[in-house]
């Protein structure tokens, strides 16, 4: 982990195209501004695990009942 020390108003840049920049500091809590291309997801810690765990939840593979219960709710074609 890269510890860096700044003042407000300072910036780090990561890579060309993230800077975060120091808005203000207030007790033990520091506020940061964050640019970065629109492509870029940026979220908190804590709503990125969140977001990583319901990914995972959807992605399991769903049990052979599972699936035959969903193909019971739509009517077969009678061709």
């Amino acid at each position: 982990m890269l510890i860096l020390t700044r003042k407000v108003n300072q910036s780090i840049v990561i890579g060309d195209h993230i800077e975060i920049v120091i808005v203000e500091v207030r007790g033990d809590q520091v506020k940061i501004g964050i640019k970065a291309p629109k492509d870029i997801s940026v979220h908190r810690s804590e709503v990125y695990k969140e977001i990583q765990e319901q990914n995972k939840q959807a992605t399991k593979t769903l049990s052979i009942d599972s699936l035959k219960k969903i193909e019971n709710l739509f009517p077969k074609k009678k061709t």
